[in-house]
């Protein structure tokens, strides 16, 4: 499942990430210089050999240049493989050892990589299920958790269509289609609108009727615009940490019976990498505590809206944070 691939990519395309013949190539060095900061230099790592990559997207670009820029303060030897196309091809070279570092989603893993249908709804309970899972058949391992970090499905409505419905949460859908069901209007992806853990799952769960000459079928970025205007929809998919919420003042609706599938953030190694070099989950850690879905949404928004490079916008937080000092 494509589920990752369908936010708006970061047009520009990182040097080295491009796929060739005989694979990914070995990658570029880090964009920005860092020094040391809360994040000291570790013995164990010092000159160690490290290449990180990301998938696709803004929210994975940013996160490998925050990955690099920890690594870097900490002594390693680091590669930027980031913007590998499709969460597939990430997942693949970080198995095959063409990378070493990934940040990953829970949810992605479980249902995309490992094929399960059914989510665990608790986020702790889903990360040590997929951790288990991925070192048992896949030698891929998980540490320095994000459990307040949630990049998942949602639908969002403007303020303005939110104040004249009163709808706050998913249930809430049941008795506006109840009541004025011509007020049920939405804007989805073709694959989102089709899929049981999209929108049908959703209309199941929660008890409403979709009517299919109600739904307008748009890409992602016009989804976003399209509900903030409230001319072709009401309602809009959109992604919890996507900076364009906050930017065009979407209200996102409560996934109260918890319908969708988590997507919490960790780091991803392979078993070998981290039992070699343990000391990687004291660097990873701290910061994984920072990180949220305000945190997420301020540096999604500052690429995505803002128009800054994705580089730059990792550095400073990471600078803000303390974790290093320029």
């Amino acid at each position: 499942m494509s589920r990752r691939g369908a936010l708006k990519l970061f047009s520009a395309a990182a040097a080295g990430a491009a796929l060739t013949g005989c694979g990914l190539s070995s990658g570029s060095s880090v964009p920005l210089s860092v020094r040391p900061g809360s994040i000291k230099p570790v013995p164990e790592l010092e000159g160690v050999p490290l290449t990180v990559g990301s998938k696709d997207f803004t929210e994975q670009i940013v996160l490998a240049y925050i990955a690099e820029f920890a690594l870097v303060a900490a002594g390693a030897d680091v590669r930027d493989l980031s913007n590998i196309t499709g969460s597939a091809s990430a997942r693949n070279a970080l198995v095959s050892k063409q990378i070493d570092v990934v940040w990953e989603y829970t949810g992605s893993s479980w249902i995309s990589y490992n094929g399960k249908t059914d989510p665990i709804p608790d986020a702790i309970a889903q990360y040590e299920a997929v951790r288990k899972l991925d070192i048992e058949q896949n030698g891929v391992t998980w540490f320095a958790p994000s459990l307040n970090s949630d990049n998942t499905y949602a639908l969002a409505l403007n303020r303005e269509n939110a104040d004249r419905l009163g709808v706050h949460t998913l249930s809430d859908l049941k008795r506006l289609g109840q009541e004025k069901p011509d007020e049920l209007s939405f804007c989805l992806e073709s694959e989102f609108a089709s899929r049981n853990d999209g929108m049908p799952g959703v209309a199941e769960t929660y008890g409403f009727a979709v009517d299919p000459g109600r739904v307008e079928t748009l890409n992602t970025g016009t989804i976003y615009t399209a509900t903030a205007t409230g001319k072709a929809c009401n309602f809009g998919e959109v992604f919890t940490t996507d900076g364009r919420i906050q930017a065009l003042d979407l209200k996102v609706l409560e996934d109260d019976k918890k319908f969708f599938p988590r997507y919490n953030l960790a780091v991803t190694v392979r078993v070998d990498m981290l039992e070699k070099y343990p000391q990687l989950e004291d660097v990873f850690q701290p910061i994984s505590d920072r990180l949220n879905n305000q945190e997420l949404l301020d540096l999604n928004a500052g690429v995505d809206v803002d128009g800054r490079d994705p580089a730059d916008v990792a550095r400073d937080w990471m600078v803000k944070q303390g974790f290093v000092t320029l």
